[in-house]
């Protein structure tokens, strides 16, 4: 389920194939399963509700409506270290990667946390780890 919605959402990047795509997800691999900076999945809802985004990143989280976000909410959320990071990563500019992250984040988070919580490390690293030998 996971590899469908990276797929669909990195679908309009480069057609969804080829080098472009292959940098974007491994620049949310990178932010989604820890990096050299980040703490994964747990620290960026933390970052994100920690700079007053804590009822938008809920909603992704719950089994409800997704919220959306704005580019700026990214670039205010996750600080210019993480965006940066990603940004490098995903081969854009920090401009590009906080509009990709706000198009592409709520619907990968939602699919991360299909039961309403946070997984366990271990079953995340799983998952992204299957995407990853897909892509």
């Amino acid at each position: 389920m996971l590899d469908q919605l990276l797929k669909q959402a990195l679908g309009g990047m480069s057609g969804g194939s080829g080098e472009g795509s292959s940098q974007l997800v491994g620049g949310l691999m990178q932010l989604l399963g820890g990096g050299s900076q980040g703490s994964g999945l747990g620290g960026l809802v933390q970052a994100l509700q920690k700079n007053g985004l804590g009822d938008v990143v809920s909603s992704w989280i719950s089994t409800g409506q997704n919220l959306p976000i704005s580019a700026e909410q990214i670039q205010r959320g996750l600080g210019s270290g993480l965006l940066q990071q990603f940004a490098n990563t995903a081969g854009l500019s920090q401009e590009s990667a906080s509009s990709k992250l706000a198009e592409i984040l709520p619907g990968v988070v939602d699919k991360l946390t299909p039961d309403g919580k946070l997984p366990e490390s271990g079953l995340l690293d799983q998952a992204l780890n299957f995407f990853k030998a897909q892509a």
